[in-house]
Protein backbone atom coordinates (compact mmCIF):
# COMPACT_ATOMS: atom_id res chain seq x y z
CA UNK A 1 0.00 0.00 0.00
CA UNK A 2 2.79 2.35 0.88
CA UNK A 3 4.45 1.62 -2.47
CA UNK A 4 1.31 2.52 -4.44
CA UNK A 5 0.97 5.82 -2.56
CA UNK A 6 4.62 6.58 -3.24
CA UNK A 7 4.13 6.04 -6.98
CA UNK A 8 1.11 8.35 -6.97
CA UNK A 9 3.00 11.08 -5.13
CA UNK A 10 5.86 10.91 -7.59
CA UNK A 11 3.89 10.72 -10.83
CA UNK A 12 1.04 13.17 -10.11
CA UNK A 13 3.11 16.36 -10.54
CA UNK A 14 4.55 14.98 -13.76
CA UNK A 15 1.08 14.24 -15.11
CA UNK A 16 -0.14 17.72 -14.13
CA UNK A 17 2.84 19.33 -15.85
CA UNK A 18 2.19 17.31 -18.99
CA UNK A 19 -1.50 18.26 -19.02
CA UNK A 20 -0.59 21.89 -18.39
CA UNK A 21 1.71 21.86 -21.41
CA UNK A 22 -1.06 20.38 -23.57
CA UNK A 23 -3.35 23.28 -22.70
CA UNK A 24 -0.45 25.71 -23.22
CA UNK A 25 0.41 24.35 -26.67
CA UNK A 26 -3.25 24.39 -27.67
CA UNK A 27 -3.51 28.01 -26.52
CA UNK A 28 -0.58 28.99 -28.74
CA UNK A 29 -2.37 27.56 -31.77
CA UNK A 30 -5.58 29.54 -31.34
CA UNK A 31 -6.01 33.09 -32.63
CA UNK A 32 -9.08 33.78 -30.46
CA UNK A 33 -7.82 35.75 -27.45
CA UNK A 34 -10.73 34.78 -25.19
CA UNK A 35 -10.31 31.10 -25.99
CA UNK A 36 -6.57 31.45 -25.48
CA UNK A 37 -7.10 32.88 -22.00
CA UNK A 38 -9.42 30.00 -21.01
CA UNK A 39 -6.85 27.44 -22.15
CA UNK A 40 -4.07 29.24 -20.31
CA UNK A 41 -6.25 29.41 -17.19
CA UNK A 42 -6.40 25.63 -17.34
CA UNK A 43 -2.65 25.36 -17.80
CA UNK A 44 -1.96 27.65 -14.85
CA UNK A 45 -4.47 25.87 -12.59
CA UNK A 46 -2.59 22.62 -13.26
CA UNK A 47 0.85 24.20 -13.01
CA UNK A 48 0.87 27.52 -11.07
CA UNK A 49 4.60 27.90 -11.79
CA UNK A 50 4.12 27.89 -15.59
CA UNK A 51 5.61 31.34 -16.26
CA UNK A 52 5.29 31.05 -20.05
CA UNK A 53 1.55 30.54 -19.61
CA UNK A 54 1.35 33.70 -17.48
CA UNK A 55 3.24 35.61 -20.17
CA UNK A 56 0.99 34.43 -23.00
CA UNK A 57 -2.12 35.11 -20.91
CA UNK A 58 -0.87 38.61 -20.22
CA UNK A 59 -0.39 39.21 -23.96
CA UNK A 60 -3.93 37.98 -24.65
CA UNK A 61 -5.40 40.15 -21.89
CA UNK A 62 -3.54 43.16 -23.25
CA UNK A 63 -4.94 42.46 -26.73
CA UNK A 64 -8.46 42.46 -25.26
CA UNK A 65 -7.85 45.76 -23.48
CA UNK A 66 -7.60 44.20 -20.02
CA UNK A 67 -4.43 46.12 -19.22
CA UNK A 68 -4.80 45.76 -15.45
CA UNK A 69 -5.15 41.98 -15.78
CA UNK A 70 -2.08 41.88 -18.02
CA UNK A 71 -0.08 43.86 -15.46
CA UNK A 72 -0.98 41.35 -12.75
CA UNK A 73 0.27 38.44 -14.87
CA UNK A 74 3.49 40.20 -15.85
CA UNK A 75 4.06 41.08 -12.18
CA UNK A 76 3.75 37.43 -11.18
CA UNK A 77 6.52 36.57 -13.65
CA UNK A 78 8.70 39.46 -12.46
CA UNK A 79 8.34 38.38 -8.83
CA UNK A 80 9.50 34.86 -9.68
CA UNK A 81 11.96 35.34 -12.52
CA UNK A 82 12.42 38.94 -13.71
CA UNK A 83 13.25 39.31 -17.39
CA UNK A 84 13.45 42.22 -19.89
CA UNK A 85 10.41 41.16 -21.97
CA UNK A 86 8.09 41.02 -18.96
CA UNK A 87 9.21 44.47 -17.77
CA UNK A 88 8.87 45.88 -21.30
CA UNK A 89 5.39 44.45 -21.85
CA UNK A 90 4.22 45.51 -18.41
CA UNK A 91 5.47 48.98 -19.32
CA UNK A 92 3.31 48.88 -22.46
CA UNK A 93 0.23 47.92 -20.44
CA UNK A 94 0.93 50.65 -17.90
CA UNK A 95 1.40 53.15 -20.71
CA UNK A 96 -2.02 52.15 -22.09
CA UNK A 97 -3.48 53.03 -18.68
CA UNK A 98 -1.64 56.39 -18.83
CA UNK A 99 0.55 55.35 -15.90
CA UNK A 100 3.54 57.05 -17.49
CA UNK A 101 5.73 56.94 -14.38
CA UNK A 102 5.14 53.21 -13.99
CA UNK A 103 5.80 52.67 -17.69
CA UNK A 104 9.02 54.68 -17.51
CA UNK A 105 10.29 52.60 -14.58
CA UNK A 106 9.49 49.34 -16.39
CA UNK A 107 11.12 50.41 -19.67
CA UNK A 108 14.20 51.53 -17.73
CA UNK A 109 14.40 48.17 -15.95
CA UNK A 110 14.00 46.27 -19.25
CA UNK A 111 16.86 48.26 -20.77
CA UNK A 112 18.98 47.81 -17.64
CA UNK A 113 18.57 44.03 -17.87
CA UNK A 114 19.30 44.02 -21.61
CA UNK A 115 21.38 46.97 -22.91
CA UNK A 116 20.76 45.72 -26.46
CA UNK A 117 16.98 46.06 -26.07
CA UNK A 118 16.58 49.09 -28.37
CA UNK A 119 12.77 48.95 -28.35
CA UNK A 120 12.86 49.38 -24.57
CA UNK A 121 15.22 52.36 -24.89
CA UNK A 122 13.03 53.91 -27.60
CA UNK A 123 9.89 53.47 -25.47
CA UNK A 124 11.74 54.91 -22.47
CA UNK A 125 12.73 57.98 -24.49
CA UNK A 126 9.17 58.42 -25.77
CA UNK A 127 7.58 58.22 -22.33
CA UNK A 128 10.13 60.72 -21.02
CA UNK A 129 9.05 63.00 -23.86
CA UNK A 130 5.39 62.53 -22.85
CA UNK A 131 6.36 63.41 -19.27
CA UNK A 132 8.02 66.58 -20.60
CA UNK A 133 11.42 65.35 -19.44
CA UNK A 134 12.89 66.66 -22.66
CA UNK A 135 16.58 66.78 -21.70
CA UNK A 136 16.51 63.18 -20.49
CA UNK A 137 14.57 62.11 -23.58
CA UNK A 138 17.22 63.70 -25.82
CA UNK A 139 19.96 61.72 -24.05
CA UNK A 140 18.11 58.48 -24.83
CA UNK A 141 17.40 59.52 -28.43
CA UNK A 142 21.13 60.21 -28.80
CA UNK A 143 21.94 56.67 -27.64
CA UNK A 144 19.52 55.21 -30.17
CA UNK A 145 20.94 57.26 -33.04
CA UNK A 146 24.46 56.07 -32.28
CA UNK A 147 23.22 52.53 -32.88
CA UNK A 148 20.61 53.23 -35.58
CA UNK A 149 21.49 56.54 -37.31
CA UNK A 150 18.92 56.10 -40.09
CA UNK A 151 15.82 56.26 -37.87
CA UNK A 152 13.74 59.28 -39.03
CA UNK A 153 11.13 58.95 -36.26
CA UNK A 154 13.85 59.44 -33.64
CA UNK A 155 15.14 62.57 -35.37
CA UNK A 156 11.60 64.00 -35.42
CA UNK A 157 11.02 63.23 -31.74
CA UNK A 158 14.39 64.70 -30.80
CA UNK A 159 13.51 67.74 -32.89
CA UNK A 160 10.23 68.13 -31.00
CA UNK A 161 12.18 67.88 -27.73
CA UNK A 162 14.60 70.59 -28.86
CA UNK A 163 11.67 72.78 -29.87
CA UNK A 164 10.07 72.30 -26.44
CA UNK A 165 13.39 73.47 -24.94
CA UNK A 166 13.22 76.59 -27.15
CA UNK A 167 16.06 75.44 -29.42
CA UNK A 168 14.39 75.90 -32.83
CA UNK A 169 17.62 75.97 -34.89
CA UNK A 170 18.74 72.63 -33.47
CA UNK A 171 15.24 71.25 -33.93
CA UNK A 172 15.22 72.31 -37.58
CA UNK A 173 18.47 70.41 -38.22
CA UNK A 174 16.83 67.21 -36.98
CA UNK A 175 13.71 67.74 -39.10
CA UNK A 176 15.99 68.21 -42.12
CA UNK A 177 17.91 65.02 -41.30
CA UNK A 178 14.63 63.09 -41.04
CA UNK A 179 13.60 64.30 -44.50
CA UNK A 180 17.06 63.58 -45.92
CA UNK A 181 16.84 59.99 -44.68
CA UNK A 182 13.20 59.45 -45.64
CA UNK A 183 11.33 62.11 -47.66
CA UNK A 184 7.70 61.10 -47.16
CA UNK A 185 4.29 62.38 -46.07
CA UNK A 186 5.15 62.13 -42.38
CA UNK A 187 8.56 63.81 -42.40
CA UNK A 188 7.39 66.72 -44.57
CA UNK A 189 4.24 67.04 -42.46
CA UNK A 190 6.18 67.32 -39.21
CA UNK A 191 8.58 69.91 -40.56
CA UNK A 192 5.65 71.82 -42.08
CA UNK A 193 3.87 71.98 -38.72
CA UNK A 194 7.14 73.07 -37.12
CA UNK A 195 7.49 75.93 -39.63
CA UNK A 196 3.89 76.93 -38.89
CA UNK A 197 4.63 76.98 -35.15
CA UNK A 198 7.60 79.32 -35.64
CA UNK A 199 5.49 81.54 -37.95
CA UNK A 200 7.33 80.74 -41.16
CA UNK A 201 4.13 80.39 -43.16
CA UNK A 202 5.59 80.22 -46.68
CA UNK A 203 7.86 77.28 -45.79
CA UNK A 204 5.03 75.64 -43.85
CA UNK A 205 2.85 75.78 -46.97
CA UNK A 206 5.61 74.27 -49.13
CA UNK A 207 6.23 71.35 -46.78
CA UNK A 208 2.56 70.63 -46.17
CA UNK A 209 1.96 70.70 -49.93
CA UNK A 210 4.75 68.13 -50.36
CA UNK A 211 3.23 66.01 -47.60
CA UNK A 212 -0.18 66.09 -49.27
CA UNK A 213 1.35 64.94 -52.57
CA UNK A 214 2.33 61.75 -50.78
CA UNK A 215 -0.93 61.46 -48.82
CA UNK A 216 -3.88 63.64 -49.72
CA UNK A 217 -6.09 62.11 -47.02
CA UNK A 218 -4.35 63.73 -44.07
CA UNK A 219 -7.00 66.02 -42.64
CA UNK A 220 -4.45 67.69 -40.33
CA UNK A 221 -2.17 68.59 -43.26
CA UNK A 222 -5.11 70.23 -45.07
CA UNK A 223 -6.08 72.10 -41.91
CA UNK A 224 -2.59 73.36 -41.06
CA UNK A 225 -1.95 74.46 -44.61
CA UNK A 226 -5.30 76.25 -44.48
CA UNK A 227 -4.22 78.01 -41.29
CA UNK A 228 -0.96 79.10 -42.94
CA UNK A 229 -2.86 80.34 -46.00
CA UNK A 230 -5.37 82.26 -43.85
CA UNK A 231 -2.71 84.02 -41.77
CA UNK A 232 -0.80 84.77 -44.98
CA UNK A 233 -3.90 86.42 -46.42
CA UNK A 234 -4.47 83.76 -49.13
CA UNK A 235 -8.15 83.45 -48.38
CA UNK A 236 -9.33 81.44 -51.39
CA UNK A 237 -6.69 78.79 -50.77
CA UNK A 238 -7.53 78.75 -47.05
CA UNK A 239 -11.20 78.09 -47.84
CA UNK A 240 -10.19 75.26 -50.17
CA UNK A 241 -7.96 73.65 -47.53
CA UNK A 242 -10.49 73.92 -44.69
CA UNK A 243 -13.18 72.53 -46.97
CA UNK A 244 -10.93 69.59 -47.88
CA UNK A 245 -10.25 68.93 -44.20
CA UNK A 246 -13.99 68.87 -43.50
CA UNK A 247 -14.58 66.50 -46.41
CA UNK A 248 -12.38 64.01 -44.56
CA UNK A 249 -13.64 64.85 -41.05
CA UNK A 250 -16.94 66.71 -40.89
CA UNK A 251 -16.54 67.17 -37.10
CA UNK A 252 -13.30 69.13 -37.40
CA UNK A 253 -14.34 72.19 -35.37
CA UNK A 254 -10.96 73.86 -35.96
CA UNK A 255 -11.54 73.72 -39.73
CA UNK A 256 -15.03 75.17 -39.22
CA UNK A 257 -13.59 77.97 -37.11
CA UNK A 258 -10.98 78.49 -39.83
CA UNK A 259 -13.73 78.84 -42.40
CA UNK A 260 -15.64 81.26 -40.14
CA UNK A 261 -12.55 83.42 -39.72
CA UNK A 262 -11.68 83.30 -43.43
CA UNK A 263 -15.19 84.22 -44.58
CA UNK A 264 -15.19 87.05 -42.05
CA UNK A 265 -11.90 88.34 -43.48
CA UNK A 266 -13.42 88.51 -46.98
CA UNK A 267 -16.57 90.12 -45.55
CA UNK A 268 -18.82 87.14 -46.27
CA UNK A 269 -20.64 87.48 -42.95
CA UNK A 270 -23.39 85.01 -43.82
CA UNK A 271 -20.97 82.11 -44.35
CA UNK A 272 -18.87 83.26 -41.40
CA UNK A 273 -21.90 83.01 -39.10
CA UNK A 274 -22.93 79.66 -40.56
CA UNK A 275 -19.55 78.02 -39.95
CA UNK A 276 -19.16 79.57 -36.53
CA UNK A 277 -22.56 78.17 -35.58
CA UNK A 278 -21.53 74.69 -36.79
CA UNK A 279 -18.29 74.86 -34.80
CA UNK A 280 -20.15 76.08 -31.70
CA UNK A 281 -22.57 73.18 -32.00
CA UNK A 282 -19.72 70.65 -31.93
CA UNK A 283 -17.98 72.50 -29.09
CA UNK A 284 -21.28 72.89 -27.17
CA UNK A 285 -20.89 76.67 -27.20
CA UNK A 286 -24.17 78.56 -26.82
CA UNK A 287 -24.47 81.27 -29.45
CA UNK A 288 -25.92 83.80 -27.02
CA UNK A 289 -23.31 83.25 -24.28
CA UNK A 290 -20.00 83.20 -26.19
CA UNK A 291 -16.83 83.55 -24.12
CA UNK A 292 -13.28 83.03 -25.28
CA UNK A 293 -12.62 80.36 -22.62
CA UNK A 294 -15.12 78.09 -24.37
CA UNK A 295 -12.62 77.79 -27.22
CA UNK A 296 -9.62 76.91 -25.03
CA UNK A 297 -9.30 73.41 -26.52
CA UNK A 298 -9.09 74.64 -30.10
CA UNK A 299 -5.99 75.10 -32.21
CA UNK A 300 -6.85 78.75 -32.72
CA UNK A 301 -7.06 79.59 -29.02
CA UNK A 302 -3.90 77.68 -28.14
CA UNK A 303 -1.67 78.57 -31.09
CA UNK A 304 -3.03 81.69 -32.79
CA UNK A 305 -4.44 83.38 -29.71
CA UNK A 306 -4.13 87.05 -30.66
CA UNK A 307 -5.27 86.55 -34.26
CA UNK A 308 -8.19 84.39 -33.15
CA UNK A 309 -9.50 86.63 -30.37
CA UNK A 310 -9.31 89.82 -32.43
CA UNK A 311 -11.27 88.32 -35.31
CA UNK A 312 -13.68 86.37 -33.10
CA UNK A 313 -14.59 89.51 -31.15
CA UNK A 314 -15.21 91.38 -34.39
CA UNK A 315 -17.31 88.49 -35.70
CA UNK A 316 -19.31 88.38 -32.46
CA UNK A 317 -20.29 92.01 -32.93
CA UNK A 318 -21.75 91.07 -36.31
CA UNK A 319 -23.72 88.26 -34.66
CA UNK A 320 -25.38 90.78 -32.40
CA UNK A 321 -26.60 92.84 -35.38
Amino acid sequence: MKRILLIILITFPTLSFGQANKFYRKALRTIDSEEKIKLLDEAISLDPSHLDAYFQRALAKNDLGDFSGAIIDYSKIILNKPDPDSYFNRGNSRFSLKDFIGAKNDYAKAYELDPNFIDALYSLACVKYDLQEYKEAIKDFNKILKIAPNFPEVYMLRAASYKALDMPKTALKDYMLAIYISPNANTYYNRGVFYLEINNYSKAIKDLTRSLRYNNNNTFAHFYRGAAHLISGKHDKAIEDFTNALAIDSMDFDALLGLALTYYKINDISNAKLNLKKANSILSVEDDVISTEQYENTYWFQNQHHFFLNNLNALEKNLEN
